[in-house]
């Protein structure tokens, strides 16, 4: 699987957000310097992060943009979810129409099993853990 770079920007802008929980709202224009992603695509990726409740906002000189629960409480499932139109290794093994050679495939529960331990991984990880990982290298 490949993630797209919608995935990838969204899961720093939740990051960033991540280190900041606690410490009020961020601006997206620090965000956008700190992560090099434009303003313009952070806003995108905002909206549909907004509606799942994810992030919230606040107006004003102060204001910027904040997580809405505990980054120990918010998964990289969760947000990948919502930002990735596709989350497969190959179509015939999660789209429920395998393909012809799908009885006889030797390899198709392979990538099923590949797929169950990711999606375990990115369940089971959370923007916390992804944190303190990089920080403990």
């Amino acid at each position: 699987m490949k993630l797209s770079t919608r995935g990838r920007y969204g899961t720093r802008l939740m990051i960033e957000l991540a280190k900041s929980y606690g410490k009020g709202p961020l601006r997206i224009s620090e965000i956008s310097k700190s992560q090099g992603i434009t303003v313009k695509y952070l806003e995108q990726l905002i909206i549909p992060l907004k509606k799942a409740n994810l992030i919230s906002s606040v107006r004003g000189p102060k204001g910027g943009h904040m997580l809405n629960k505990s980054p120990d409480r918010i998964s990289l499932w969760e947000v990948l979810n919502l930002l990735e139109t596709k989350l497969t290794l190959v179509d015939c093994v999660n789209d429920g129409i395998p393909c012809q050679y799908a009885q006889s495939c030797a390899v198709r529960p392979v990538w099923g099993k590949a797929y169950d331990a990711m999606m375990s991984v990115l369940k089971e990880t959370t923007l916390k853990d992804a944190i303190d990982s990089a920080e403990n290298g």
